[in-house]
């Protein structure tokens, strides 16, 4: 008798561990640490109506944005201990586990975000979503943010105009590479930091979206914005290897189909704050906005690509030369 109680009691154990244990949906945590309103707020509630349409009873999923449960400098951690599923950091926060991201980071290496789109979409770019699985991490798609712009209280029409200037820069050792290439000094600061520095000389310009700079009023403390398209701010979707991998097959084909349409609303919603953002600062009469000739954009390409060669060996001499392809309208 005891040992029937004993085996019974096992599968009852079994039973509620297991990934289905009496129909209860698998809880997805997806937390992020921007506002709902954003490109990436809305692509996450995106895919937790997807998620749960396409998956009815079986998965639910909670969005927890603004930093709620995790900020930046934990998320990571939160996610390899299964404190979360989903999270979706900027890709310049990956370089600590592979540096074949930073390509993302090398200046004025994609002329567009088209180029960028057929090089993520292309077999290189999906390649680097498992690049980081030996530590853990599996990535399922990139967001879109959008591409950068240079910004100062002068004109930056020539890579010479930089320098001695103070560059914010997020904490990428590519980023801060490209302006002491120019001769300039990058500041490492917080996002959140950036208005009141620029506001008190603590910096003096920075490199950021139009929908980001917009949303932080920039145009209220810096006079001149260059439109160099210079470098990406995307973001990757996250996932726990060892958890993802033990989903079921069905759960982890409709999850991955949730992804792609909330891939889309991202990138979607992302493109238009850009396009808005843009002539909001535009017109503000505070700012004035500086257009590259195709000339002037050749001579920051050339005055930049030593940052290329430097990171070179660490990012694979390949992976940029496929990502230099994608340029031209070819897959990487």
């Amino acid at each position: 008798m005891r040992k029937i109680f004993i085996a019974a009691a096992s599968i009852a154990v079994l039973a509620l561990i297991g990934p289905a244990s009496a129909q209860q949906p698998i809880v997805i945590k997806f937390s992020h640490v921007v506002a709902e309103k954003t490109p990436k707020g809305q692509a996450a509630l995106k895919f937790k109506e997807e998620a749960e349409k396409l998956l009815p009873g079986k998965v639910k999923v909670e969005v927890y944005p603004s930093s709620q449960l995790f900020g930046d400098a934990k998320e990571m951690e939160a996610l390899a201990l299964g404190d979360v599923q989903f999270i979706a950091p900027s890709l310049s926060k990956f370089d600590k586990f592979t540096k074949q991201l930073q390509v993302f980071d090398l200046p004025f290496l994609f002329d567009n975000i088209g180029a960028i789109d057929r090089f993520q979409q292309g077999p290189e770019g999906q390649k680097l979503l498992t690049s980081m699985s030996s530590k853990g991490f599996i990535g399922l798609d990139y967001w879109h943010n959008g591409m950068k712009q240079m910004s100062a209280n002068k004109p930056l029409l020539t890579p010479g105009d930089a320098k001695g200037l103070k560059f914010r820069v997020q904490p990428s050792d590519v980023l801060a590479a490209q302006f002491i290439q120019l001769g300039a000094n990058p500041q490492k600061l917080a996002f959140a930091e950036v208005y009141q520095a620029l506001q008190l000389g603590t910096v003096d310009a920075q490199e950021n979206t139009w929908s980001n700079s917009f949303s932080q009023k920039y145009q209220e403390v810096q006079k001149n914005f260059t439109e160099t398209e210079h470098g990406v701010v995307d973001y990757m979707v996250v996932t726990n290897a060892t958890w993802w991998n033990g989903l079921p097959k069905d759960v982890k084909e409709g999850l991955e189909k949730a992804m792609k349409l909330a891939t889309k609303v991202n990138n979607d919603v992302a493109d238009q704050l850009n396009q808005d953002a843009r002539k909001k600062i535009a017109t503000s009469g505070t700012a004035t906005i500086q257009e590259l000739t195709p000339a002037q954009r050749a001579e920051w390409k050339k005055a930049m690509e030593p940052v290329w060669t430097k990171f070179e060996s660490a990012i694979g001499k390949d992976l940029i030369q496929s990502a230099l392809k994608s340029n031209s309208g070819g897959k990487s």
